[in-house]
């Protein structure tokens, strides 16, 4: 058991400062501040409390709509609700941000001034984690790729934790008990942005494309800290990344990386980042070849896989076998296991999800696409023509970019939310557009407009809260109405 979740069994808090930590970074008695008390806010106030730390925590809501409003305050946590103030001032030793929250606040900027350290809840799990940690990045595809990777892991015998940004802060790990043999973790770019000493071992990066271009100053800034999972990274660590994304592949020429590179690209041939060889993973009709360091050449038939999209060389679905092959092998898991895994494996909800067959249309839940990037992923993923459900909020991408491949693949595009009208400059002339009055009314005019062979894929490229809480939410509703169908 480790020494957070040892010292929450026993409730000895008091003790919290003994000499028998094993842990280098001493936490006892320093002032912590935890800014955000969503999931990830609520289990860092607890484990900081567990060792022995003065916290103290700050959000925007009132006490009122804070579900652990009562448990922190037993905790002996002090908790400003409405708004961030008083306390983001106060001598913090240390400031632990939540993945939400802007770390351009006025505050946050001040306190680093001041030279305290401000760093996000996945920086504070590393320090404390002597397990490998297996780190997934990439603005689509992570999700499936961090879940997938993690079955064959566990198939091929290993104790895993699985988490991160995918839902289970990795934080929880350190009280859960848990002895895993490594941690497989979904990482976001803003959890990249406060990582000081955060080195996986295994990293990967699937791709870089806009988005959350609301938070930051611009693409470049974004894609910094999308690389930032490489920061720390030595020799001996190992680097898995897209070759073919042409974001990636030119930073990488500019900036060699430390750790040993595997690339992998979904085309016919493979080249290292720096030219010198053609190791690595790339896509032969039906097979994956991985040409690995050793020499060795390996083949992955990828018939009869179900994750949509890989049947028909689909983008983000063949990066994920392709990124979890690598990794698997350098974790010591045979190739059978692999193959196996990869193909029982079903894929996720609300990620290029297959819905139903209605009167030879086929129906695709991909609420998760909340940008440009995955929108078009999703379209090369999908054989035959396209009836397009898109829109919601804006999230500052430019739309543009997926003009080429709505002309060649969507029959027809229903647009709805708020951001339908910019939405529908940026596509006309592309294809044939219809403005929806409501979700609802979307699936509707989608239904109605496609016809045999045809696929209605639900792939908004933006995200969800003008009439829903969450993507989840969205692709529940649109899995709902199309039952009803």
């Amino acid at each position: 058991m480790s020494g957070a979740a040892l010292k929450m069994e026993m409730g000895m808090n008091a003790l919290a400062c003994t000499s028998e930590w094993e842990f280098s970074l001493d936490l006892c008695g320093k002032n912590i501040l935890v800014v955000g008390l969503g999931s990830t806010g609520l289990s860092v106030a607890r484990f900081l409390s567990a060792m022995g730390a003065n916290v103290s925590a700050t959000d925007l809501r009132l006490p009122a709509d804070l579900p652990s409003f009562d448990e922190l305050t037993a905790l002996g946590v002090e908790i400003e609700a409405g708004g961030h103030g008083s306390l983001m001032g106060r001598g913090s030793d240390m400031i632990v941000l939540s993945p939400g929250v802007d770390p351009s606040l006025s505050l946050v900027r001040e306190a680093l001034d001041k030279g305290i350290e401000v760093i996000s809840e996945i920086e504070l799990a590393a320090r404390f984690i002597r397990e490998p940690i297996i780190a997934v990045a990439g603005t689509n595809g992570k999700t499936t790729t961090t879940e997938l990777l993690g079955e064959v892991l566990r198939r091929g015998g290993k104790s895993v934790f699985v988490g991160g940004n995918i839902g289970t802060p990795a934080i929880e790990y350190l009280s859960s008990g848990e002895q895993a043999d490594c941690c497989v973790l979904e990482v976001s770019s803003f959890q990249l942005e406060g990582v000081r000493q955060f080195r996986p071992h295994i990293s990967i990066l699937l791709n870089i494309s806009a988005d959350h271009l609301d938070r930051y100053a611009g693409f470049e800034e974004y894609a910094d800290t999308k690389f930032r999972l490489f920061s720390t990274q030595q020799a001996d660590d190992v680097a898995i990344v897209n070759i073919e994304d042409p974001v990636i592949s030119g930073r990488l020429r500019a900036t060699p990386l430390t750790p040993g590179v595997v690339p992998f690209r979904v085309s016919s041939s493979v080249g290292s980042s720096n030219g010198e060889d053609e190791r690595g993973l790339s896509l032969d009709g039906s097979k994956i070849v991985y040409k690995r360091i050793n020499g060795a050449v390996e083949e992955y038939e990828m018939s009869g896989i179900k994750l949509i999209g890989v049947d028909a060389g689909g983008v983000v679905a063949t990066e994920t076998v392709m990124a979890v092959i690598a990794t698997a092998r350098e974790m010591g898991i045979s190739k059978e296991v692999i193959i196996d895994t990869v193909r029982s494996f079903k894929g996720l909800s609300h990620r290029l999800e297959f819905v139903r067959e209605l009167k030879g249309v086929t129906y695709i839940n991909d609420s998760k696409a909340t940008n440009v990037g995955a929108m078009i992923k999703a379209l090369d993923s999908v054989n035959g023509p396209v009836v397009l459900l898109a829109g919601g909020v804006d999230k500052g991408g430019d739309y543009l970019v997926a003009y080429d491949i709505i002309k060649e693949k969507v029959s027809r595009l229903i647009l709805i939310g708020e951001a339908s009208k910019k939405m529908q400059e940026a596509f006309t002339g592309a294809a044939k557009i219809e403005l929806a009055t409501s979700f609802a009314d979307g699936v509707k005019r989608a239904a109605r407009a496609a016809i045999t062979g045809d696929t209605v894929l639900l792939s908004p490229a933006c995200s969800s809260f003008d009439e829903f809480g969450s993507y989840a939410e969205r692709g529940d509703t649109f899995k709902s109405l199309v039952m009803e169908l």
